[in-house]
């Protein structure tokens, strides 16, 4: 039986490829919404691009609900230098079509606690590929959706690797850290993929050239995306290609052998300073502190994107 999610993202090139994953896997993922948070651009930006992201996957009856459009207490950082003015830009400079479709009238947060509420217990996998604001206000508003929840799967922090927006902190936590600080200390059934092994899963050549050559509706667009994703993380690490973030957490859904992980005490460093946004890690156990998420650490990358090539061929 497929899993039911619920993926809040701020699309976001890899975003758009975790949405485009989880559509093409109906046999283990039904995605039944998407919720939508300001982040990697402004949130008229993301939502948006979610209504695009759809209309190329042919799938518009899939709601799209605006949530959060700034941090719970901090101004909005954005991540435009990755993602271009868009936060879909291509290579080839062409943009995805307008969506035919509009947003959903009710709030994210007030989407996901009636739906969660409203859900047999542990029916549900909130999946979160962005920063956490929309998670952190439904908790807030409704503690009892987190027990109700099977999984809360997130892509954010950076435990034993250095940040990629500031030395110690990862993009999606640095946007909001209250918000994350809130998400790890709820005692919710926490899965984290964090930088730890999102920078094994790189967009090199081969890989970004086999999904060029898949055709249909999604290979060329997705290919078009992710080069001009690549240019940034590349030129900054001098690596082959840049990870491919978010779709981890959906291939984690679709196939839980990929990775392996270990629980551990996870807190989120909300002090002004340097140290902003890091994620604390008691790696090797070194604290009496009860372990609150499974961080996943590693996992085979072609398999990863064997999965990602497959599944996209089938849009």
């Amino acid at each position: 039986m497929a899993t039911k999610i619920i993926l809040d993202c701020d699309p976001g090139h890899d975003d758009a490829v975790a949405i485009l994953l989880a559509l093409a896997a109906p046999e283990s993922v039904d995605l039944l919404a998407l919720t939508v948070v300001g982040g990697n651009v402004p949130l008229k930006l993301t939502v948006n691009n979610a209504l695009r992201v759809l209309a190329l996957a042919q799938r518009e009856d899939i709601p799209v609900y605006a949530g959060c459009p700034r941090p719970l207490l901090r101004e909005m950082v954005t991540a435009e230098h990755v993602h271009g003015e868009s936060g879909l830009d291509t290579g080839s400079g062409k943009l995805l079509e307008m969506p035919k479709t509009t947003v959903a009238d009710l709030h994210a947060v007030n989407y996901l606690i009636e739906t969660i509420r409203g859900s047999a217990k542990n029916s549900i996998i909130l999946v979160a590929t962005g920063p956490l604001t929309n998670i952190a206000a439904a908790f807030a508003m409704a503690p009892d959706i987190i027990e109700r929840l099977d999984q809360l799967v997130i892509m954010g922090g950076a435990c034993h690797e250095p940040g990629n927006i500031t030395p110690a902190a990862e993009f999606n936590i640095y946007v909001d850290p209250h918000a994350a600080k809130a998400v790890f200390d709820s005692g919710v059934n926490l899965v984290v993929f964090a930088l730890d092994i999102t920078h094994q899963m790189l967009i090199t050549p081969a890989r970004l050239a086999a999904i060029a050559e898949l055709g249909g509706r999604a290979g060329a667009v997705v290919a078009d995306l992710l080069e001009f994703f690549n240019q940034y993380d590349m030129s900054k690490y001098g690596w082959s290609g840049a990870p491919l973030h978010d779709p981890c957490t959906i291939a984690y859904i679709i196939d839980r052998t990929i990775f392996t992980g270990r629980e551990m005490a996870v807190t989120v460093d909300i002090n002004d300073g340097p140290s902003l946004g890091r994620t604390v890690a008691d790696w090797y156990s070194v604290t009496d502190a009860k372990p609150n998420a499974m961080v996943i650490t590693d996992g085979d990358s072609d398999r990863f994107f064997g999965l990602i090539t497959e599944r996209l061929a089938t849009l």
